[in-house]
C-alpha cells in the first residue's frame, strides 16, 4: 500500500525519506513490514503522499485482514485477561 502510493506519485523510497524527514532507509523498512510507524509518522507520510492518514490506517488494515487475521481490532477487542 505504501509502496503503491509511492510509486503512483513518482517518488523513491530516498525521496520519500527526504520529504518526511525520515532515515533514508525507514520507508524500505515500513514497506516491507519490518517497522510499524507512530502517529507522527502516519500524519508525516500522509501529508508528504497528499493523502489522508484516515486512508493509510484503513488501507494497513485491510492488508492486515487479507493475510489472514481474523481478528479486526476495531470490530472484535481482545477480551480481558482473568
Amino acid at each position: 500500500m505504501l509502496r503503491d502510493l509511492r510509486h503512483a506519485r513518482g517518488l523513491s523510497q530516498e525521496r520519500l525519506a527526504d520529504l518526511g524527514n525520515f532515515d533514508r532507509t525507514y520507508p524500505s523498512l515500513l514497506e516491507r513490514g519490518l517497522r510499524t510507524p507512530t502517529l507522527t509518522v502516519v500524519f508525516k507520510l500522509a501529508d508528504v503522499l497528499g493523502v489522508t492518514p484516515s486512508l493509510l490506517v484503513g488501507q494497513a488494515l485491510d492488508e492486515t485482514m487479507k493475510r489472514g487475521s481474523t481478528r479486526r481490532p476495531d470490530k472484535d477487542p481482545v477480551p480481558p485477561q482473568q
